[in-house]
């Protein structure tokens, strides 16, 4: 019993956590939000739901709209890998009529941003019409990024339309309905099946589904639309001519694809798909073009989108083949074929309906134009599926149903996070530049080093790269804050998602790990920290303005040191118990302010900044040597690298100083060693070690060079001129 009784205690203290974590957020910020300021014009709530966590707005003791916190309906994370509490107001039309942000743990982006912005930001979704983001797969408003805040604005935006969602079909909203458990049969595509070899049969079976729009058609959608300028700029050609004739299928099917691309060309596509991907071939003729002429490489397709229930796909250039001929017997000839690719992350399900929408443009000013879409709808015909067998039993359908709710929040989870990846393309490629060309740079600096002057300009230019690129434009500023987050994940449901938000930081991280192993902490905070490029750069401005530089007294330099280790140690023991309040401590950093705020701050803050930097232009890199708590994290692992790559002489430290003295953080010891926890990596030292002025080794071993060849020219002379006397010393 003995043995037991620490593990039932353990289990009745973690009962009240547990019963708490299973409460849904509502309850909690329920009493701390007025309905009024949620709702304009209500005066309370109702009783939440025992259901489903929303509870009823109320104005005058009627229900005129429903409140939720959009994270006990999907789980997207923010970049501090803990999700964003935003309480949102849904009216009975579907509509989205307030959202207020309640709290989130957001590490380096939300803090400091003025309240007014993410009120405005919150003000643009009142309105939202989520019968619309159904129809259109969430893609029907624009999204509205505040600068310094692109991920976590990215995040709210994601959970705001899915919850709403969620909600509204729930409880029925603007004629929305419940997307329950499938009842009917399941399908998955049968890879045995065939298909017919003629284009009639395929197109008369549904394989093949079309579109076709004359002029008249065109010109009447146009008469429809809000704006009267459309109407009055009607194409000018017969009504009966051919506008497009658009053709569409789903050629990831074996069957399909074989019989509309031949055997060969269906080998290529299967090739070109990995798991989990599908592709649909489209084929168009007539006047208009579904791929436009405005379509640049790099770009998007922006007159077509793949529609499946809430899910929509933009097709990205690499997402694109062009298509030769078509194999089926009898196929017309097409102005455009091509075929398109569905990314494995879409959701998308190739058994069920899809609808492809077709934007049609028309200009009615200089930059003006006016839209209207068009639809072609798609099924796979059943001939082409095979049924999979299905639970009986009512858990089985629990059991199904949760599986495929788990799917669908994982896949948009997954969506999110790729779509951030695909937009900082520019970006990565131009990180993953700097970092061949560092890499580049240490494994030669044997050769790099040889010139000062050349390995000074190479270090200025890419710390001036750091600061403009990595700091004040794509603001990838590594914080002790991302360890305390990531420590915490590690601790708790640790999920990819919320590390992947920022890809910078995300690739950053992953090549400071793999920098510790080969070169200490010296490779980022000497050379990526955005904020450390910063105080170099000033001081060397400022050496240029004769401002006096200060070394300090080595005793001193020893005992201030350590004070990073203890402002470290100290925000991770806060962190074990409160996150919210370490991150608050965090402010020791000034990166924020300095790098992702561009001192656009309240007057402490920058206050706080500005008089580091005045510290740095008399003592060189001063918050990196006694205050950085990241750079402290980052010198505790830098023990374990496997690698020496900074050179010595034996006689370094003894008697020779001139690297100490050198040295701009005093990493050096006066006995010689370089403290690898200090060290930055910046590579003087190695120029010193090669330096025919300054190395007293390397002047010594020259001015041997030069009297053993002045002896042996003195003695070759002789031979030359006095031969007799030569063979005398010979004899001799």
């Amino acid at each position: 019993m003995r043995r037991f009784l620490p593990l039932v205690l353990a289990l009745l203290l973690s009962l009240p956590a547990a019963l708490q974590a299973q409460q849904p957020h509502l309850s909690r910020f329920l009493d701390e939000m007025p309905a009024s300021d949620l709702v304009e014009g209500a005066d309370g709530y109702g009783q939440m739901r025992e259901d489903l966590p929303v509870a009823p707005v109320l104005k005058d003791g009627e229900t005129v709209g429903w409140a939720f916190i959009a994270s006990d309906f999907v789980g997207t994370t923010g970049y501090s890998g803990k999700p964003i509490h935003t309480m949102v107001a849904v009216d009975t039309d579907a509509r989205v009529s307030g959202v207020q942000l309640v709290k989130h743990s957001e590490p380096i982006i939300l803090i400091g941003i003025p309240d007014s912005k993410i009120k405005a930001l919150a003000s643009d979704y009142v309105g939202l019409d989520l019968v619309a983001e159904a129809e259109s797969g969430g893609t029907s408003h624009d999204l509205k990024i505040i600068a310094g805040a692109t991920v976590t604005i990215m995040v709210i935006d994601d959970s705001i339309v899915r919850a709403g969602l969620k909600v509204a079909r729930a409880l029925g909203l603007g004629g929305l309905e419940p997307r329950g458990a499938p009842t009917g049969p399941q399908y998955e595509i049968d890879p045995e099946a065939e298909a017919a070899q003629d284009w009639m049969t395929l197109e008369g079976d549904g394989t093949l589904r079309r579109l076709s729009l004359d002029v008249g058609q065109v010109n009447a959608a146009f008469e429809q639309v809000d704006d009267p300028r459309a109407a009055e700029r009607p194409i000018d050609a017969p009504p009966e001519a051919q506008f497009i004739e658009m053709q569409l299928a789903l050629v990831s099917a074996p069957p399909v694809g074989r019989a509309l691309l031949g055997r060969s060309e269906y080998a290529n596509l299967d090739e070109w798909l990995d798991e989990g991907e599908h592709a649909i071939m489209v084929a168009g003729r007539g006047l208009y073009s579904f791929k436009g002429s405005g379509y640049v490489r790099g770009g998007v397709f922006d007159r077509i989108v793949l529609i499946q229930d809430d899910t929509s796909v933009r097709f990205r250039d690499r997402w694109h083949r062009r298509l030769g001929n078509i194999a089926a017997e009898g196929a017309p000839r097409f102005g455009e074929t091509d075929l398109f690719k569905i990314p494995a992350d879409a959701g998308f399900d190739p058994t069920k309906p899809f609808r492809l929408q077709l934007l049609v443009q028309r200009d009615v000013a200089a930059i003006e134009r006016v839209f209207t879409t068009f639809e072609l709808g798609y099924t796979l015909p059943r001939q082409y599926l095979r049924e999979l067998p299905r639970a009986d039993d009512a858990s089985g359908e629990a059991g199904a149903a949760q599986a495929m709710a788990d799917q669908e929040e994982q896949a948009a989870q997954s969506a999110l996070w790729k779509r951030i990846w695909r937009d900082k393309i520019p970006e990565v490629v131009i990180l993953g530049v700097m970092l061949t060309i560092l890499t580049g740079a240490f494994f030669f600096q044997g050769f790099l080093t040889r010139s000062e002057r050349v390995t000074y300009w190479f270090r200025m230019s890419f710390l001036t790269v750091t600061l403009v690129f990595l700091g004040w434009y794509a603001n990838a500023q590594l914080s002790v804050v991302n360890l305390m987050a990531l420590f915490g994940a590690l601790t708790s449901d640790f999920s990819w998602q919320a590390f992947l938000l920022d890809p910078l930081t995300f690739i950053l991280w992953f090549s400071v790990a793999a920098a510790l192993i080969f070169w200490g902490r010296g490779a980022y905070c000497g050379w990526l920290c955005p904020f450390g490029a910063l105080q170099e750069l000033t001081n060397q401005i400022g050496r240029k303005l004769g401002i006096p530089q200060w070394t300090l007294p080595w005793g001193l330099h020893e005992r201030l040191w350590p004070l990073k280790y203890m402002i470290f140690l100290g925000l991770f023991g806060v962190s074990l118990a409160s996150i919210e309040q370490a991150e608050a401590l965090a402010e020791v950093e000034p990166f924020k302010t300095a790098i992702i705020m561009k001192f656009i701050r309240a007057w402490p803050f920058v206050a706080y900044a500005a008089a580091l930097l005045i510290a740095g232009l008399f003592v060189e890199r001063f918050f990196c040597r006694y205050l950085c708590p990241l750079g402290a994290a980052l010198a505790i692992p830098a023990r374990l690298r496997t690698f020496d790559w900074l050179k010595r002489y034996k006689e370094c430290g003894n008697p020779c100083q001139t690297c100490a003295h050198e040295c701009f953080v005093q990493a050096i010891h006066p006995t010689g060693e370089i403290n690898p926890n200090e060290c930055l990596n910046c590579m003087h030292c190695q120029v010193l070690y090669q330096s025919e002025t300054k190395c007293p080794v390397v002047i010594k071993k020259l001015k041997r060079r030069e009297s053993a060849s002045g002896g042996a020219a003195a003695l070759d002379r002789v031979l030359t001129n006095h031969p007799n006397q030569a063979k005398g010393l010979v004899n001799d």
